[in-house]
């Protein structure tokens, strides 16, 4: 028998089982739309409707907050530069895109992080997970999120979720693994509780790697959400596709540096606070 002549339906049984969560779970899925639907709604309000340059001033005094003079002038000027280009109102629409998800990514990250560092059990059946999660390729995760959450921000938001979240549950698991053993039997040793030991003792000593998760959580979220503009998430995803399908390569490069500049930011200002936090917890 030739091994090529045998197929394993597993597209089939994919294709079934989303067919059964579509008719059968609609109501959970319509209830996550609505909650993440008023939530991005609310944020992108929240940065669009201050005049552009109150909100450049104050992304200028985080950056000032985070780093230095230097990087606030930076962002001053590279966000003054969106806004010369036109991309305003979509660089907003997808910083507030990035932030929604990246939250979420963050709140079920750590916590799944955190109960992996504390039971083996489970942190062996979750790595197979978290690989399968960080090696299906990106555009696989927008067919479903279509299919139960139609075309819109929505669907991008969770795709994003999705493919944005496993650093942070893999390196919260890391940074509290690497926390010296001697540390944990010292707080035991006085008396305290395994909760506070987490809070007090691990969380604090783990929080620089669990930050640079953090900060790799972010940065994957901008790039899902850069592809979520082909399923109609907006932003500058929706500028660069534009530019792509109309061979525009003016107003593609336009959609595309200004990605870069939120990144940029987004970038420096999580590593800032990992940097700060390493040092709080070396001294």
């Amino acid at each position: 028998m030739n091994l090529q002549d045998v197929r394993i339906p597993i597209g089939d049984w994919v294709d079934a089982m989303v067919d059964w969560l579509t008719i059968n779970l609609v109501w959970m899925f319509d209830g996550i739309s609505d909650i993440l639907g008023s939530l991005i709604d609310a944020l992108e309000t929240a940065l669009q409707f201050p005049p552009a340059l109150v909100t450049i001033a104050v992304l200028a005094l985080i950056a000032l907050f985070a780093r230095n003079w230097k990087f606030s002038l930076f962002t001053a000027l590279s966000f003054g530069l969106i806004v010369t280009m036109g991309q305003w109102e979509a660089a907003m629409s997808t910083l507030a895109l990035v932030l929604v998800a990246s939250i979420l990514a963050v709140l079920l990250g750590v916590p799944l992080g955190i109960i992996a560092a504390r039971n083996q059990a489970f942190s062996a059946l979750l790595r197979p997970v978290l690989d399968f999660m960080q090696t299906m390729p990106s555009f696989v995760y927008l067919i479903p999120a279509i299919i139960f959450f139609g075309i819109g921000k929505v669907p991008g938001v969770v795709a994003t979720i999705v493919f944005s979240m496993p650093p942070g549950a893999r390196l919260t698991e890391l940074g509290l693994r690497q926390v010296d053993a001697e540390v944990v039997e010292a707080g035991e040793a006085f008396g305290a509780s395994p909760a506070k030991i987490l809070t007090r003792v691990q969380i604090p000593l783990a929080l620089p790697t669990i930050m640079a998760g953090i900060n790799q959580v972010i940065m994957l979220a901008l790039s899902m959400v850069v592809i979520a503009g082909i399923v109609g998430a907006g932003g500058l995803g929706a500028e660069v596709f534009r530019g792509v399908t109309r061979l525009n390569v003016g107003l593609g490069f336009e959609g595309g540096l200004s990605v870069v500049i939120l990144a940029v930011f987004l970038d420096r200002v999580t590593g800032a606070f990992g940097s700060k936090a390493s040092s709080r917890t070396s001294k």
